[in-house]
């Protein structure tokens, strides 16, 4: 595994009000497996999610996105691949949430030989019952962590 930082820009795209943006950088770790790419970074206060880590297992241009730590009850699975329908759950302080998830699309321009480059997801959520919303992920290796 190397060290790296990783520029992590989050976005809920409104219609009306304009994008809601989080943006932050952090450290993380890069690791390769066959034919995947791994990512792991923990995340901050500024998502919400403090004590909770992220890992993604990047395989062409299907992401499979797990959260895990203190903060959830449950650990949290999302599959995005472009045009493909994922039903999981999400965990709220409340209890767990019947998710659907749609990816609209996925940009993979992760250079292995180097570990650099980008991920974009661009996907709509639907938490069954109580919202729907569309959200763009961007994740970007800035550096190896020396």
């Amino acid at each position: 595994m190397k060290d790296i930082m990783l520029k992590i820009i989050g976005s809920q795209i409104t219609r009306n009000d304009g994008d809601e943006r989080v943006e932050f950088i952090t450290e993380g770790k890069y690791a390769e497996e066959e034919d995947s790419v791994l990512l792991s970074y923990n995340e901050s206060e500024l998502s919400g999610m403090d004590g909770c880590t992220t890992s993604l297992r990047i395989t062409g241009d299907k992401i499979k996105m797990e959260r895990y730590g203190r903060l959830i009850g449950v650990d949290t699975a999302i599959e995005f691949e472009q045009g493909r329908r994922f039903k999981g759950y999400y965990d709220t302080p409340f209890g767990s949430i019947e998710m659907e998830v749609l990816t609209n699309f996925v940009v993979n321009n992760i250079e292995r030989e180097n570990a650099s480059g980008y991920l974009d997801i661009d996907y709509n959520v639907c938490l069954k019952g109580l919202a729907e919303s569309r959200s763009r992920l961007k994740i970007e290796i800035i550096s190896e962590y020396l």
